[in-house]
């Protein structure tokens, strides 16, 4: 890699704060608000809307839509497309 051309690479704290989750990782990303994470030490904190712990996908509170019965509807309503 090149010197001097990358961004600083450390640790950051990223918080959902509707789930109230907290995670330790490395990014790129930087803030001016900081947090006192577990260890005792002081990490930048980035806040999130959405993440895992949040995220109706992950969490298992995502709506399966019926598609085969949104088409049959739409068929009765409208009529068969003719070929």
């Amino acid at each position: 890699m090149k010197y001097g051309i990358h961004p600083a690479y450390g640790p950051v704290v990223f918080r959902d704060r509707a789930a109230g989750h907290a995670f330790l990782t490395r990014s790129t990303a930087t803030s001016d608000k900081t947090v006192e994470w577990e260890d005792g030490r002081t990490y930048p904190v980035i806040d999130v809307e959405i993440s895992s712990a949040s995220h109706p996908f992950y969490t298992g509170t995502a709506r399966v839509l019926d598609t085969a019965g949104r088409v049959e509807r739409f068929e009765r309503r409208y009529g068969k497309r003719a070929r």
